[in-house]
């Protein structure tokens, strides 16, 4: 039984005196592909140098993350844009928008987010989303955008039901993270009428470790835990949520069965 990690960020600071190591339990239990999302122009190098040295687990995704949005925002996107020509990548992500934090870059934000929605668009290539306090202004901007090549994960999903039927209505799939072990985080109720043939599993690795790792730093073999909680609440066994997500996870990123 396999399952499939889509969206980690094992290239992080965080696992620099045990990366290989991480990649190497998450392998032996199972965890077999890992999808890495990029964040700025400076974590390109390391996301590659960790798909160079495990090229049968690792798949990258190029782009700029809302956090990552400053004054010099175009700059930061005509870095990234040139990479689509040199190799490839599975998706364009990790985009979107981000209003917890800061507000100060708030359009340019929204600039870069359509910006690279076009590209994936014109490289017909899933996007992989970042909507933190912005879920109905990103779904806004995908209805504005509507394409038939335009789709992809919201990764980290944390709405309610209302979005995430509206989410699901627009043809993209819910990542569903350690969030989904917490009490009372609510994110049980908001996918309750979702199939699983909506869903797909995280880690968001080093970040939002699930229960019973709540507080510690994430690696990507706890994907297991996710699954373990999703089986449960669908009340269906764990190699149904393996087979179905993967099949998605599979789907959106085009590649073959595993």
């Amino acid at each position: 039984m396999n399952f499939i990690d889509t969206h980690t960020h094992l290239y992080a600071e965080e696992f620099k005196d045990d990366r290989k190591q991480v990649i190497e339990r998450a392998i032996n239990n199972g965890v077999t592909h890992l999808f890495l999302p990029n964040i700025d122009v400076h974590s390109i190098q390391p996301m590659l140098d960790l798909c160079w040295a495990f090229p049968a687990n690792c798949f990258p995704m190029m782009g700029l993350h809302p956090c990552s949005v400053d004054e010099h925002v175009e700059a930061h996107l005509f870095q990234i844009q040139k990479w689509f020509k040199k190799r490839k990548f599975y998706a364009v992500g990790e985009i979107g928008l981000d209003f917890y934090w800061s507000l100060d870059f708030k359009e340019q934000q929204i600039m870069a987010f359509k910006k690279q929605i076009q590209w994936a668009i014109q490289l017909d290539l899933p996007i992989n989303i970042h909507s933190r306090n912005s879920t109905d202004e990103v779904i806004a901007i995908l209805k504005e955008m509507h394409h038939p090549k335009l789709r992809g994960i919201f990764h980290c999903f944390s709405g309610n039901a209302a979005q995430a039927s509206e989410i699901v209505a627009l043809g993209f799939f819910l990542g569903i993270g350690g969030v989904l072990t917490f009490k009372n985080s609510g994110l049980d109720k908001a996918i309750e009428d979702i199939e699983l043939s909506n869903l797909v599993l995280e880690t968001d690795s080093p970040y939002l470790a699930p229960v019973p790792h709540r507080g510690k730093r994430n690696e990507s073999m706890y994907v297991v835990e996710v699954a373990k909680k999703l089986a449960e609440l669908k009340k269906v066994g764990l190699h149904k949520v393996s087979e179905i997500t993967n099949l998605n996870a599979l789907k959106i990123y085009g590649l073959p069965s595993i």
